[in-house]
């Protein structure tokens, strides 16, 4: 029989809604080579690579009357030319008429009846540069150590590493008897699993939340700040189908100097800048902001040290050590070193007092498995974050050196987190080149002004900066 899904894989598929599709983006920015990257040639590498990650040439099959849960079948129509897409900018190119796109592209589910993904090439930016913007619904890979196609069309040099040519047939399709008789073969052995599937399928929230009430019980042992409610904020409101995106560039060595300066970490400068960009958007919004005023932000981040780094680009994860914390960040401090102050502080007190939740522990929270380490933050996310925090921070260290696909040297890589429920904002960002690159995703109406809190961040950036000697 073809492998089943998780309890929670299949849950979220379930759950999944028009305002809260379930997968995560990336949108990377490609110098063109003289040698060309067209439409043609990233359906070819695509197609040579796509052996890499078999999940992507498999459909989920659901069990008549979910009597259990879906399996993971190979699609014998599976055609990567519908999968990898194309579009193209009108003049002049600019990164707002890409962001626009972009936020277009995610605001769209994708279709449940093929593999769960899409890569668009976009054509026509301005500075003879291109853009590859890919979609991965967050249950298609199970595993932290999995990889996503994004990552492995990249190379580590001009030159495409070779992959051996695979003749692929898929298997055949179980009949609906088969998968039938599966399931009362496993309802035999699990009577109670054919119920709780049956809730689930039902669109019963609360089946889902205790499949993972252990898990959610050592997220509250593990972060003092959630057994405190979240603030209420503009960002946590009933969301709509549609979305905004914006970016913001900044380099990693401003993060270093003030780490240097400060005696903090790189995250804890991050946490900062963007504490800094949201108090400077609340004002110009006119909320009410105080001394005390706080935005509670889940930060998952990854662990791995300097001798972690992988000697290439396929040799798995960004990351694959993560731990979660629960973080109040100081929106209402006006001074940029106190606010770093605060921050350094939380997290060490994290730290050292046994605060992290663990991979394992966010990977049950969430329910499904993420394509890249950003899909950590919107697992943590899925179905709390009106109770425990305002707003996802997603921070990921990307390699320091330049990764290529089709001979087209990587420029930038902007992460697209999704939003959850009530959640209004997601930011993700990740260090990749000496750069650290921003993507603020948000609800089209209620962050109709994301590219003012995205063009916020070197303000914050700069203030501490400033601080310097």
């Amino acid at each position: 029989m073809p492998p089943r899904l998780s309890a929670l894989d299949a849950s979220f598929l379930y759950l999944e809604s028009p305002t809260t599709p379930m997968h995560v983006g990336a949108v990377s920015i490609f110098r063109r080579p003289r040698a060309g990257f067209d439409y043609d040639r990233l359906v070819e590498l695509v197609d040579q690579r796509i052996p890499l990650v078999p999940r992507y040439r498999q459909k989920v099959r659901y069990v008549p009357g979910n009597l259990a849960r879906p399996v993971w079948i190979d699609d014998p129509d599976f055609d990567v030319a519908y999968h990898v897409r194309r579009s193209a900018l009108p003049k002049p190119g600019s990164d707002e008429q890409l962001t626009e796109l972009v936020a277009r592209l995610m605001s769209r589910p994708l279709d449940h009846t093929r593999p769960l993904w899409e890569m668009y090439l976009v054509e026509g930016l301005a500075r003879g540069r291109t853009a590859v913007v890919t979609k991965t619904h967050q249950a298609m890979v199970d595993g932290i150590s999995a990889i996503d196609i994004g990552q492995v069309i990249l190379d580590v040099s001009a030159q495409p590493r070779a992959v051996p040519d695979e003749l692929w047939m898929p298997r055949p399709e179980p009949s609906a008897a088969q998968l039938l008789l599966e399931a009362f073969t496993e309802a035999v052995a699990r009577p109670a699993e054919v119920v709780d599937n049956a809730r689930v399928a039902a669109g019963d929230a609360m089946a889902t939340v205790n499949k993972v009430a252990g898990a959610f019980g050592q997220l509250f042992t593990m972060a003092r700040t959630a057994s405190r409610p979240a603030p209420g904020t503009p960002l946590n409101v009933d969301i709509s189908t549609q979305r905004r995106f914006a970016i913001a560039r900044t380099e990693l060595e401003s993060y270093r100097k003030i780490r240097t300066a400060h005696g903090c970490s790189v995250n804890d400068v991050v946490l900062s800048v963007v504490s800094g960009a949201l108090r400077n958007w609340l004002l110009s919004r006119g909320e009410p902001v105080g001394p005390s005023s706080r935005l509670r932000a889940m930060v998952p981040l990854s662990v791995r040290g300097e001798a972690d780094v992988p000697s290439s680009a396929t040799s798995g994860t960004l990351g694959n050590r993560v731990s979660s914390f629960i973080v109040d960040l100081p929106v209402g401090e006006p001074s940029p070193v106190v606010r770093l102050h605060h921050v350094t502080h939380a997290m060490r007190e994290h730290t050292s007092g046994g605060q992290s939740v663990g991979a394992d522990t966010l990977v049950r929270i969430g329910g499904f498995a993420p394509p890249t380490l950003h899909a950590l933050g919107a697992r943590a996310a899925s179905g709390i974050s009106k109770r425990i925090f305002n707003v996802v921070v997603t921070n990921v260290p990307g390699p320091q050196f330049p990764l290529y696909a089709a001979g087209a040297r990587m420029l930038e890589m902007f992460p697209v987190v999704p939003l959850a429920k009530g959640q209004a904002l997601a930011i993700g960002l990740t260090s990749y080149d000496g750069g650290v690159f921003y993507g603020f995703n948000g609800d089209r109406d209620a962050m109709s002004d994301v590219d003012v809190l995205a063009g916020m961040v070197d303000e914050a950036l700069d203030e501490l900066l400033a601080t310097v000697g």
